[in-house]
């Protein structure tokens, strides 16, 4: 027993010290994302508000990507807020956990990312571990994400036309470095090579914009498709039974 409070101080730690190396590794990505932004025809204040109000990486790289393309300003947020759509189911699962209320809501709400969701995820069920979790990796990669923007875009506003030193290339490479991870399955290699075939197939046919946007669409039809169904209150769940 005497061990515990050094345990708890040893796990309070390690939490802050995951959090604050996440923030780090994303604030890196977000100076290519502050370049890209320039690249692509923004100034650095609107690159910056982007990191501010929006707040979610693949989001904000599939705006930039589409209007760097040339895309409408609709087809631009129609993409972003198709990719974003990911964190209120994210908030749905968390709510009970983190127990916001009032202007509490809605900086959690803020912050609500995948990298967030994780590390609350990964401390359940303890439950003061999953809320301090989840503030310590928020706030960190807010922080450092704004922090990576500015420096990106001020960098890249600074050399002139970023365009001649082919940063607007970045962008493709930037989805690329997003979806490679998650290429683990035969599900999400297929989603991938039908969501690439639609952009292909749209791209001479439709205006900029809207084959990202139309393969997104793929994406998000599929992920409701596959999802599984819900568990009634009370009842077993698939492969469970319940005590004698």
């Amino acid at each position: 027993m005497s061990n515990t409070p050094d345990r708890a101080r040893a796990a309070r730690r390690s939490t802050y010290l995951d959090a604050l190396g996440i923030g780090v590794a994303s604030g890196a990505y977000a100076l290519s994302f502050g370049a890209i932004a320039v690249a692509s025809g923004l100034s650095v204040w609107q690159a910056q508000v982007l990191s501010l109000g929006m707040f979610t990486g693949a989001s904000q790289f599939a705006m930039i990507g589409v209007l760097g393309a040339g895309g409408t300003a609709l087809a631009a947020v129609a993409t972003a807020a198709l990719l974003g759509a990911r964190n209120g189911l994210y908030a749905l699962h968390l709510t009970g956990t983190l127990g916001l209320h009032g202007w509490r809501r809605l900086v959690g709400a803020q912050l609500m990312i995948d990298e967030s969701t994780a590390m609350a995820l990964a401390a359940e069920p303890d439950r003061e571990a999953s809320r301090r979790a989840f503030w310590a990796t928020g706030l960190s990669i807010f922080v450092l994400w704004n922090l990576g923007t500015v420096i990106g875009a001020l960098g890249a506003s600074a050399l002139g036309d970023p365009k001649a030193l082919g940063l607007d290339a970045a962008i493709p490479a930037a989805f690329l470095a997003l979806l490679w991870p998650r290429l683990r399955s035969r599900l999400p290699v297929a989603v991938a090579l039908v969501g690439a075939l639609v952009a292909l197939v749209l791209t001479p046919l439709t205006s900029p914009g809207v084959p990202v946007l139309c393969a997104a669409a793929v994406a998000f039809l599929v992920g409701l498709a596959t999802k599984p169904p819900a568990t009634p209150p009370g009842a077993d769940a698939p492969g469970e039974t319940s005590a004698p």
